[in-house]
């Protein structure tokens, strides 16, 4: 979707349409932006940014308080709308799936004008603009979606893939962040046709994770769309209005923030009765000058029984808890603005992963 929280705030009030706006907290605390509008990104307003960041960029900027309810109702309708083309959606979070219609007969079986309808359908609907990318393979669409915003079609035909990825700049390939772009440019290496050119320098340098880089530089993925949602981690943070600065401090939290993260495990556990089991409990703490710390460690399923069952915090749990919390704060972190702690799931029975099949056609609406 196009700036999808900022996109509902404007579509249920007009008056916001042509002023730059921001979803997040307020600029006098500790608020972070969720996402703003076109007219904000003007000014160099991103999401992530510090309300007071953003503030100073854009003075006359309107801040608006997040609405999840009406968020997840709008998000509801979207997917609705996918189901009426495919049974085969996978989401990845309110505002983005990908989609196979291979097997969809609407439109003559053309993915292209699938796509059209689908933004057609969340406009009248919905009254909400969205971006689609079509292409045979998740990474291409992906980037397609993002290629032509807001309101945007993009397709990768299967013999443009090749140059299509090689001449994209490596920041706009999936998995590739500030840093990693920094040390491919730090070797002279720009576009796909750059890492192409360079694959052992590249296998070298980035080990492991060289191998996802070359296929994508050439255009090749092999994932399939899985029409699953299942969580892999829950969590709950708390952000500090004034920092945090020695353990003990730390230590009283960890109450409060359990509690939270445990009633979201056992509401989810309730409501999604979810075919997965604990194996993983960890913290992240983040400092006032934003560098952030994870710890994390992996428990026999024994030790989540009080929690998983009953949605209770047992005395080991909270000690284990602030033992992951002091080897995180010893890292070398003075203050301390937000601390988080969650638990990672697993399948008890992973399923064995199937071939396949060739060009199949996909769309991807890519997120905020």
């Amino acid at each position: 979707m196009d700036c999808f929280f900022a996109a509902v705030e404007m579509r249920d009030n007009p008056a916001l349409r042509n002023i730059p706006i921001a979803i997040g907290g307020s600029p006098t605390g500790r608020g972070v932006l969720s996402t703003c509008n076109y007219e904000a990104r003007k000014y160099g307003l991103r999401s992530a940014m510090s309300s007071a960041q953003a503030l100073k960029l854009c003075p006359h900027v309107t801040f608006v308080r997040g609405n999840f309810k009406k968020y997840k109702k709008a998000s509801e309708g979207i997917r609705d709308i996918f189901y009426r083309f495919t049974d085969l959606v996978e989401p990845l979070s309110l505002d983005e799936a990908y989609l196979d219609v291979t097997n969809c007969k609407l439109f003559y079986g053309s993915a292209t004008l699938i796509a059209r309808e689908i933004k057609r359908l969340i406009q009248e609907e919905l009254g909400l603009t969205a971006s689609a990318g079509v292409s045979f393979n998740k990474f291409l669409a992906k980037v397609a979606s993002d290629w032509k915003k807001p309101d945007g079609l993009y397709v990768v035909k299967p013999e443009d893939a090749y140059n299509f990825a090689q001449e994209l700049p490596v920041r706009k390939i999936p998995g590739v962040g500030k840093v990693t772009e920094a040390k491919l440019h730090d070797l002279g290496i720009y576009y796909g046709k750059d890492i192409s050119k360079n694959e052992l320098l590249i296998t070298s340098k980035f080990g492991k994770s060289s191998s996802s880089l070359l296929r994508r530089a050439k255009g090749i993925c092999t994932s399939k769309v899985g029409n699953f949602s299942e969580r892999k981690s829950l969590s709950a943070e708390r952000t500090y209005r004034q920092d945090l600065e020695s353990f003990q401090e730390l230590k009283d939290s960890i109450p409060l923030i359990v509690d939270e993260v445990v009633h979201r495990v056992k509401d989810w556990k309730t409501k999604k009765n979810p075919e997965v089991l604990p194996y993983n409990m960890f913290v992240k703490v983040k400092s006032s000058d934003f560098t952030q710390v994870t710890q994390e460690r992996s428990y026999p399923i024994e030790f989540f029984d009080s929690m998983w069952q009953n949605g209770e915090v047992s005395t080991q749990m909270l000690d284990e808890l602030t033992n992951l919390l002091q080897m995180a704060y010893l890292k070398g972190l003075n203050t301390v603005r937000l601390i988080g702690m969650g638990f990672k799931f697993k399948s008890p029975n992973p399923s064995i992963e199937t071939l396949e099949r060739p060009y199949q056609m996909e769309l991807f609406r890519e997120a905020v």
